[in-house]
């Protein structure tokens, strides 16, 4: 008889919990005892919380650790089209062999004891890297920080919180102050933290635990600085000034991230070489990707085709500054969302870049927020919309109207792996 293969293995762990979230370490430590504690046993730890960018500031960093000739394990969430994504072994996307072994060797551990879908999945990606070498490793956080299933590692090398904003408040609370003191769960006596841009009620929250538990920071704006000058990225620390190219992830905020990325990377010692990869080999799809081959872009030939996963008012703030940069040409959104986000707040700052939005239900997805519910959204900030059943059929009515219209699929990450999966 066959080994179960991952997707069968992941099914069976969707049905250990009744709630996809449910906020605590208490089931997480257990197995992870069961399973002879890997998280000590990890190559040094780059933990990562915040609200926006944590993703494309991992990559960053990733990038400049594979160009200083090190590697790195690497583990973020949610997937986009394959599982797999989420768990890269000495720098590579796990295989199916290896994944379906600690899937299931987590799945027996736990028994049938109660525990959710990311913390049996995180207790597998833990114990895949403890059993690989490497230099280094990567943790995104999934949600918040404080209870969050990969706040099990007690010494890190280093933590780094990206921009924090209002997400997830059913979680993490409703307000900036209570969402920072989630994400500033994070820190770890004597660990330092690179600190991004913060807005004020963030970093004060921050500042006051960095205080209670000993951890130092490394602040924007204090210990380091980041900005756009003369079409080239300037960072500057107590240490000196490098002058680089623009980030190859796009947008305004990219700016923001590789600063956040270049601290970490110079807190490391990695060398002159790691800075440039940062900000010019990081990959990161869904983010500002332009789709150029696949079905879709066959169905747009003449369109400026795009896909983003942003999906709170942030990621709208970010995406309408950098719509407003690029050339001037009309420009029509494809948006789906799910019904725990601030659709309006996220469609407010693009409402003026846009000329008009066609909405649809994220395929597949229980928590989709229906397309007229998303329609009824987008008028309500002014903008004319539409509603499709699907993105294929979105998109050609776009393209019968105005051919080369520039077309941006937003709105989620799971409306983006649904896209990635679509097109090939």
């Amino acid at each position: 008889m066959s080994a179960p293969t991952s997707d069968v293995i992941l099914e069976r762990m969707m049905s250990l919990h009744p709630k996809i979230i449910d906020l605590t370490l208490d089931r997480v430590w257990r197995l992870l005892a069961a399973l002879d504690n890997p998280q000590d046993d990890l190559p040094g730890v780059i933990h990562i919380a915040g609200t926006n960018g944590k993703g494309s500031t991992l990559a960053m960093i990733r990038a400049g650790i594979a160009a200083a000739g090190k590697t790195a394990h690497a583990y973020t969430s949610p997937h986009l089209a394959r599982f797999h994504e989420r768990i890269r072994v000495g720098g590579t996307l796990i295989d199916e062999a290896a994944l379906s072994a600690v899937l299931d060797e987590c799945y027996v551990a736990n028994g049938d004891e109660a525990i959710t879908y990311f913390e049996i999945t995180t207790c597998a990606a833990l114990l895949a890297f403890a059993r690989a070498r490497a230099d280094y490793t990567l943790l995104e956080v999934g949600l918040g920080g404080r209870l969050d299933a990969t706040n099990v590692v007690t010494a890190p090398e280093l933590t780094v919180i990206t921009p924090i904003s209002i997400d997830h408040e059913q979680y993490l609370g409703d307000t900036l102050g209570k969402i920072a003191f989630e994400k500033a769960g994070i820190l770890k006596r004597g660990v330092p933290c690179v600190v991004a841009p913060q807005a004020e009620d963030a970093m004060v929250v921050i500042e006051n635990v960095a205080s209670r538990v000993g951890a130092p920071l490394l602040v924007h704006g204090q210990h380091w600085h980041v900005y756009e000058e003369r079409g080239r990225l300037v960072y500057q620390d107590e240490t000196g000034l490098r002058d680089l190219p623009l980030p190859n992830l796009l947008g305004a905020h990219q700016i923001v991230n590789a600063g956040t990325a270049l601290a970490a990377l110079r807190h490391l010692g990695l060398g002159d070489a790691a800075y440039e990869a940062a900000v010019t080999r990081a990959d990161w799809p869904a983010r500002m990707q332009k789709l150029t081959r696949g079905p879709l872009a066959d169905l747009a030939p003449d369109a400026d085709l795009w896909l983003d996963g942003g999906h709170n008012a942030a990621a709208g703030a970010a995406l309408g500054v950098l719509l407003a940069s690029l050339p001037p040409r009309p420009t029509r959104l494809i948006c789906g969302m799910l019904n725990t986000k601030d659709v309006t707040g996220y469609l407010r700052p693009l409402a003026p870049q846009v000329k008009g939005l066609t909405a649809v239900s994220i395929p597949g997805e229980a928590n989709t927020l229906p397309a007229a519910a998303t329609q009824s959204a987008a008028r309500a900030v002014g903008l004319q919309a539409d509603v499709a059943d699907s993105v294929i059929d979105a998109l050609r009515a776009i393209v019968a109207e105005e051919p080369r219209s520039r077309v941006l699929i937003c709105g989620s990450l799971y409306l983006a792996g649904s896209v990635l999966r679509e097109n090939g």
